[in-house]
């Protein structure tokens, strides 16, 4: 079977369900932003330099440096007309990728500490995102984004958020997810926000499996009634060498709860120590419903191509891999059934059913 070239990987049309806006900037854009107010603490004076050392301040096996990159792609995003450009850039890079269809979550507060409104600041991203999606259209490059607002699970404000999730669910946010600490914090800490949810029938996922185990996976299916888990992988904890499931991963496997995996990232964080000892390809193999992300992509380097280029040549995986975690991906988007049946009818089908050879 022969492994898809990371060029052909590029033409091909792919859905992306994991992706930070604060983490996807371009290292000009932060150099322009933090110029425009006055932001003085950036690491590195030019674009390249300063791209280096995103990377490797996020590969540094260091939380405190990890944690360092989002300080200051936040920092410089504290005005809506800086939102509106990030998120409009975010759009046209995705496009440019061959992604056709993409959920980019942010956490509205942390863009309110320079005094904008928090409404004006889901605005912002929803206007970005809207401009951005206009362009790659008249370019060639067709995409549907969608927004997912995160709430912080170490603050106060899901139920503020939740709200938002609502009120704006018709204008392009799709979901509400928890990001942020998951020890400590557990799923149902405010069980009003998960009922807020509930009430409206609202979308959710939430980031549950990365830096904890299956225990937080089990807490963010039951306390939170997650729809898909933010990376998920330490499902793999429950993985026998054998096949055996323990009972949590018997329950995501047979439910089918989508897995938005993002090897590289789990890598850089401490989770696996490389991309060959990643379970992303047992897992996918053990027919969980396994999607390939790209987290963040400034901070790890990647896109949805490399991500997906570099777990086919580790794992050898060919073009019906390919399209099965693609298909896999649209059919646990946040989207209506209609666009979904379209991008699948007319997109995504007749692109993998005669791929390049």
């Amino acid at each position: 079977m022969a492994v898809p070239t990371a060029e052909a990987l590029r033409r091909a049309p792919k859905v992306l369900l994991h992706d930070h806006l604060d983490g996807g900037l371009r290292p000009q854009t932060v150099l322009e932003l933090a110029d425009q107010a006055g932001y003085r603490d950036l690491p590195a004076g030019d674009a390249a330099a300063l791209g280096t050392w995103f990377r490797q301040a996020a590969d540094s096996g260091s939380l405190l440096l990890y944690l360092e990159t989002f300080a200051h792609t936040v920092g410089v995003m504290q005005r809506p007309e800086a939102v509106r450009r990030v998120a409009r850039e975010c759009a046209l890079d995705l496009a440019a990728d061959g992604v056709v269809c993409a959920e980019v979550r942010m956490a509205p507060e942390l863009l309110t500490a320079g005094g904008t409104p928090i409404e004006e600041a889901v605005e912002a991203i929803l206007d970005g995102f809207a401009a951005g999606s206009t362009e790659a259209a008249e370019a060639g490059t067709p995409i549907r984004v969608g927004a997912l607002l995160c709430a912080m699970r170490q603050a106060d404000r899901w139920e503020e958020v939740a709200g938002l999730v609502v009120r704006y669910r018709d204008a392009g946010v799709v979901g509400f997810d928890l990001a942020g600490p998951e020890v400590g914090f557990p799923p149902d800490r405010h069980p009003e926000a998960i009922a807020l949810l509930d009430r409206a029938g609202a979308h959710r996922t939430i980031h549950a499996g990365e830096a904890a185990g299956v225990d937080s996976i089990r807490a963010a299916l039951d306390g939170a009634r997650a729809e898909r888990l933010g990376h998920g992988v330490r499902i793999a904890d429950e993985v026998a060498a054998d096949g055996t499931l323990g009972p949590v991963a018997r329950r995501v496997r047979e439910a089918q709860v989508p897995l938005e995996v993002a090897p590289s990232s789990n890598v850089q964080t401490g989770a696996y120590p490389s991309l060959a000892g990643h379970p992303v390809d047992r897992l996918h193999r053990a027919g969980f419903a396994v999607t390939v992300n790209t987290d963040n992509r400034l901070m790890s380097g990647v896109s949805a191509t490399s991500e997906l280029a570099a777990v086919a040549a580790t794992f050898g995986w060919g073009w019906d891999d390919v399209a099965r975690v693609t298909e896999r991906a649209l059919a646990a988007a946040f989207l209506d059934d209609t666009d979904r049946a379209r991008l699948l009818a007319d997109v995504v089908r007749p692109w993998y059913a005669d791929p390049p050879t």
